[in-house]
């Protein structure tokens, strides 16, 4: 799966025993109804944000995460994360001319 949005936030990486990485970013998606997600990267892939900047218009592959969870007083959870694992940077291209009269005023 893929998503397209602008970036709002890249947050700064945690690191958790075991020397387990982890570092989420929050984007707005572009779309009728723009959503403001968090997309967490884990291990290697927390590099793929260094490159990035608030507004830069990407676009994310993800996996969809769902996990269970039990509390300690017996109670199963169930929670969903979104994990990126590439990211492509969406540049405006601009339209190169194909003869002298494409430059043309008219």
């Amino acid at each position: 799966m893929e998503i397209i949005g602008t970036v709002k936030k890249i947050l700064d990486l945690q690191v958790y025993k075991n020397n387990f990485k982890k570092r989420e970013l929050l984007i707005k998606t572009e779309e009728q109804y723009p959503q403001i997600l968090i997309i967490e990267f884990i291990l290697e892939k927390t590099k793929l944000l260094n490159s990035l900047k608030k507004d830069d218009k990407i676009k994310i592959f993800i996996n969809l995460k769902g996990k269970k969870w039990t509390t300690k007083t017996g109670e199963t959870r169930f929670f969903n994360s979104i994990q990126g694992w590439k990211i492509e940077t969406m540049t405006e291209k601009k339209k190169q001319p194909n003869n002298e009269f494409d430059e043309l005023p008219f």
